[in-house]
């Protein structure tokens, strides 16, 4: 059993059980959501703003089936905005998702931002705690009923890990330098 990360696009079919899945799981929390197909809302943003240089979109890929997966898009210059976080149903409450959004966040980090935002849905608790687990901060009023808010938006500092990737990346490509020179 290996599970790894593919990076990919929306329009990979390895990332069809994803999106059928998401459609399903958001129309049995919310019916229509937020008043359209929730297919609509998983089509609103077109493939390529989960693409490099702004965004990035993975899947977690286990023994050939997707088991998970994720994206984020670019909010601003220096800010990831997080999208798509999940897991199969069958296998959850076993760390995958907190895998995805950990690959995610050093994604962003590599790719030279420096904060995280994202939004759940209110009827959507586990997603809620992942995030406040994993160190983001609550930009709402985690006491008051969710249902008062369509969404519930979260935001995570990443600066330093992104300046300690960008120092590994540093140091990885001057020791390219140094073998090259000695080759």
């Amino acid at each position: 059993m290996t599970d790894v990360f593919v990076y990919t696009t929306p329009n990979d079919e390895r990332s069809q059980p994803l999106i059928e899945a998401l459609i399903i799981e958001y129309e049995t929390r919310y019916g229509n959501f937020y008043g359209e197909p929730a297919r609509n809302e998983l089509s609103r943003y077109p493939a390529e703003l989960f693409a490099p240089p702004h965004g990035a979109f993975l899947l977690l890929i286990r023994d050939g089936q997707t088991i998970g997966g994720g994206a984020f898009k670019r909010y601003d210059e220096q800010t990831a905005e997080l999208k798509r976080i999940w897991t199969h149903a069958d296998l959850r409450q076993q760390g995958l998702a907190r895998k995805v959004v950990t690959e995610l966040e050093e994604q962003a980090a590599r790719q030279g931002y420096t904060r995280i935002y994202l939004t759940t849905g209110f009827r959507q608790p586990e997603a809620k705690e992942l995030y406040l687990r994993s160190g983001y901060t609550a930009l709402f009023d985690v006491n008051a009923d969710p249902e008062v808010y369509r969404h519930l938006p979260f935001e995570k500092d990443i600066s330093a890990l992104a300046a300690q990737l960008s120092k590994v990346a540093a140091s990885a490509s001057s020791d390219r330098d140094l073998l090259r020179q000695a080759g």
